[in-house]
């Protein structure tokens, strides 16, 4: 009879029992935080997606995050950093809305009280933005409220489950209820109750994800910025550039192309949702330390007599042989021009750009006016900027790392002093000046390549921006170094590619290693270093086995 008893339909064990509303809680949590994300997202379409719960916390983890931390980030995700950074912010609400869940079955009050702590700490994270406003609140608020609420509600529906559960008798044979109920007429309602609990939980989690996905497409139909780009008509250079002539590329399959396409240039900054800038309403302020403060419309930044400049840029993120680097022909007004016009004062000796987002990028003054080609770029390989990349402007000052020079989305010069303001990353602990270093990267043969005995063709790509590169260097095994054949020099700014040939390679495993000269005579040093702080050094080198 106890067989049958513990085998009777509607009958659990007691520990599966503590699982299932265990699990059943869990999901209460779950549905709180859709509600909550969702509800975010419907107001972050009013007041910006930047402001969406997640993105705010997310951008406030990046700006707390260890400098040693970012660089693993960048070494181990690459470009892919902040998709995972994004993947690990929603798997830690979820798990802690599945205890948030656990905890509101025992306590509602304290499970919301939970989520009201969510919308706090994103609260706290829209306005620790740089150029945050009060209304950047309304998202976390509106989320946390939600939150808070839905998590009150489904706890008290699942207490009430448990208060029915609890009349029902606990094996076939007990007495009956004193309605004189059985069993099996009991299991009915509570069979009814926990599949209502499930029905209100698997709702609110639908109606949540339609929310958030609803808002997330009512904030693009809201941002008009890539019919805005579209429309834009970029003027011609007023002295065009000639071609780059075809010798600057050596006819070496495997050989990075000279001109890096737009779609395979690199994108390396702290922003977790592109800033949307409608050109229309764009203005670029140039103050601080000068005679004549100006205003700039996009407009009238077009009627400038724009510069075409052929540029290799380079993050300081890079490992040695990495490939956060690309060429190309960048079209925009003069920067040095326009800071003549402002009217430099004595003293100054940095400028600060400021983006949309906040970023700050400072780049020593008197390199910006020593007669190279900086530019305000509003265009890339002959089209407007892409909004991954500055739309509808950006900073491109040739001889610095990307983090010195290269402001994306950028409304705001300052001209200031070192003395004066620290950027985002000299903040951070980064070198100062952020010049380029001197590297090769061997290209060809790929990393671990299986190549014929016989002849073997090597080739890579080394750059020294704004010094320009005077020679490479191959050796095999540590032997004596043998100068490769440079392609042609396309000037200072730019990349440059080379080749040689290992004549009478022997079946075995090699390494090979490449060194580059910069046009100082400055040779490329040996010495080891991590990209933090300065940018990384060291000889480039491969592993092969000829068969």
């Amino acid at each position: 009879m106890s067989n049958d008893a513990a085998q009777s339909p509607g009958r659990r064990g007691p520990r599966l029992d503590r699982l299932v509303r265990a699990g059943t809680a869990a999901a209460t949590g779950w549905a709180a935080a859709a509600a909550a994300l969702g509800a975010g997202e419907l107001v972050a379409a009013v007041t910006g997606p930047d402001t969406a719960p997640v993105i705010a916390v997310g951008s406030a983890a990046i700006d707390l995050t260890p400098t040693a931390l970012k660089e693993y980030a960048v070494r181990t995700f690459g470009t892919d950093d902040k998709a995972v950074l994004l993947g690990g912010i929603h798997l830690t609400t979820a798990l802690l809305a599945a205890l948030a869940g656990v905890l509101a079955a025992r306590r509602p009050l304290l499970g919301a009280g939970v989520f009201a702590a969510f919308g706090l700490l994103g609260t706290w994270a829209a306005l620790a933005r740089p150029a945050a406003d009060t209304a950047d609140a309304a998202p976390a608020l509106v989320a946390g409220l939600a939150g808070a609420l839905t998590a009150h509600v489904l706890a008290r529906i699942l207490r009430a489950t448990d208060r029915t559960a609890a009349t029902r008798p606990t094996a076939p044979g007990e007495a009956p209820e004193q309605d004189g109920r059985s069993k099996d007429q009991t299991a009915g309602p509570v069979v009814t109750s926990r599949r209502a609990v499930l029905a209100a939980t698997g709702g609110t989690i639908a109606v949540g994800a339609l929310a958030g996905v609803g808002g997330r497409s009512l904030s693009d139909h809201r941002d008009g910025t890539g019919a805005a780009r579209t429309a834009v008509h970029i003027p011609p250079a007023a002295a065009p550039l000639p071609p780059l002539p075809t010798t600057v590329h050596p006819n070496v399959p495997g050989l990075s192309p000279f001109v890096t396409s737009t779609a395979d240039f690199y994108r390396v900054d702290t922003a977790l949702t592109l800033p949307r800038i409608d050109p229309r309403r764009w203005a670029l302020h140039i103050r601080g330390m000068v005679d004549r403060p100006l205003l700039i419309t996009f407009d009238e930044l077009l009627r400038e007599p724009l510069e075409e400049l052929d540029h290799t840029l380079s993050c300081v993120s890079n490992e040695v042989g990495g490939p956060y680097v690309g060429t190309t022909r960048w079209l925009g007004a003069s920067l040095p021009a326009l800071l003549l016009r402002a009217g430099v004062r004595p003293g100054a000796d940095q400028l600060v750009g400021r983006s949309q987002d906040g970023m700050t990028i400072g780049t020593p003054l008197e390199s910006v006016l020593d007669g190279r080609r900086a530019l305000l770029a509003v265009a890339m390989n002959g089209e407007a900027l892409p909004v991954a990349h500055g739309f509808p402007c950006r900073s491109v000052i040739p001889g610095f790392y990307g983090y010195t020079s290269a402001t994306k989305w950028l409304v705001d010069l300052n001209v200031t002093t070192f003395a004066a303001y620290d950027p985002y990353w000299v903040r951070r602990g980064w070198d100062r000046t952020g010049t380029v270093r001197t590297a090769s990267r061997i290209e060809v043969p790929a990393p671990f390549a299986r190549v014929p005995a016989g002849d073997v063709t090597i080739a890579g790509t080394a750059w020294a921006t704004h010094r320009g590169v005077a020679a490479v260097e191959v050796r095999i095994d540590g032997g004596s170094w043998q100068e490769a054949l440079l392609a042609a020099d396309a000037g200072a700014d730019l990349w440059r590619q080379w080749s040689c040939t290992w004549t009478g390679a022997t079946p075995g495993t090699h390494r090979i290693e490449a060194r580059a000269t910069d046009a100082t005579g400055s040779v490329q040093t040996a010495n080891r270093a991590a990209p933090y702080p300065a940018g990384a050094t060291g000889w480039h080198s491969t592993v092969v086995t000829v068969t």
